[in-house]
């Protein structure tokens, strides 16, 4: 059990973090500087509290060093990123680990590999999880090589940003003509929003229900789903709701072959949670959390 944990997230998440710490028995802070309404983390929820940044989310939870620093300043053993954020940044659960601090999540090299879509479709293949036809790894060629990719998947296809999310780099593509200009404006932005321009090809499958399935490892290595749940409400790309189980599946046996691809993706990438080391010296304290 921890000590001290420090939650680098804010509103509902945060809210949710601490709720759980309680039941678990970590002590737990957080200080947003948003007025406390409903939705965001009343001032006298959690435990300690400290500030990390102006109430821009890239001076403040995207800034690695500012959630680090708070972290050793609160003596915290740990780090719960909730989601968005720094979640899914595998240089963050690096520089954790570097710095003694347990990343509650993925390791950074599940994280770096589940992250990159493209290369995620070729572990997957690897593992035996079902894909839908696409490009091994990123389509090049500047979009020569994605027109032909596309010919061969048949239209209509989708180009998606390799390390994206939320519907940017991505463009569906219904004709070999428009492929060159969609792959160019993928490219850019892909770029501008996550640092990286490759892309990946991959059959789009119209009016399609969008259903995921949650694992949960830990530190032993055993892995179980949380079953499945339909996420195909969205607006631009971004969930609205979450509905489960999933009715769009087989109430028996329900979704048993997703949960199984799950998990095999899964055990694939070692996905484990493990505890790293502290740094030697460094005092146990009560839990806390953090926030701007």
């Amino acid at each position: 059990m921890f000590h001290k944990i420090l939650i680098a997230n804010r509103g509902e998440i945060a809210l949710r973090i601490i709720r759980t710490c309680r039941e678990h028995g970590h002590p737990h802070g957080h200080r947003p500087l948003d007025r406390p309404t409903p939705t965001r983390c009343p001032y006298g929820l959690a435990d300690e509290s400290i500030c990390v940044g102006p109430d821009d989310a890239r001076g403040s939870y995207l800034n690695i060093a500012a959630i680090i620093s708070a972290a050793v300043l609160t003596d915290s053993e740990a780090i719960h990123p909730g989601y968005g954020f720094l979640a899914e940044n595998p240089s963050f659960a690096d520089i954790c680990r570097a710095c003694g601090i347990t990343f509650i999540g993925p390791s950074p090299e599940a994280i770096r590999l589940m992250g990159d879509k493209a290369q995620a479709r070729v572990m997957a293949k690897q593992a035996g999880v079902p894909v839908v036809p696409g490009s091994e790894g990123s389509a090049q060629g500047r979009g020569r090589g994605a027109s032909e990719l596309a010919d061969a998947i048949g239209y209509p296809v989708i180009l998606k940003a390799a390390a994206g999310g939320g519907g940017r780099g991505m463009r569906i593509v219904r004709s070999r003509t428009a492929v060159a200009q969609a792959f160019a404006a993928c490219q850019a932005e892909a770029g501008a929003a996550f640092g990286s321009s490759e892309i990946y090809c991959e059959k789009f499958i119209e009016e399609a229900r969008h259903v995921e399935v949650q694992v949960l490892g830990d530190k032993n290595g055993m892995r179980v789903h949380l079953g499945e749940r339909d996420c195909s409400v969205q607006r631009r790309h971004q969930k609205l709701v979450e509905e489960s189980p999933a009715p769009v599946l087989p109430a028996e046996p329900r979704g048993r072959a997703s949960h199984k691809a799950a998990l095999a993706a899964a055990g694939a990438v070692n996905y484990v949670q493990r505890r790293h080391r502290r740094v030697p010296g460094r005092p146990r304290a009560a839990t806390s959390t953090s926030s701007r």
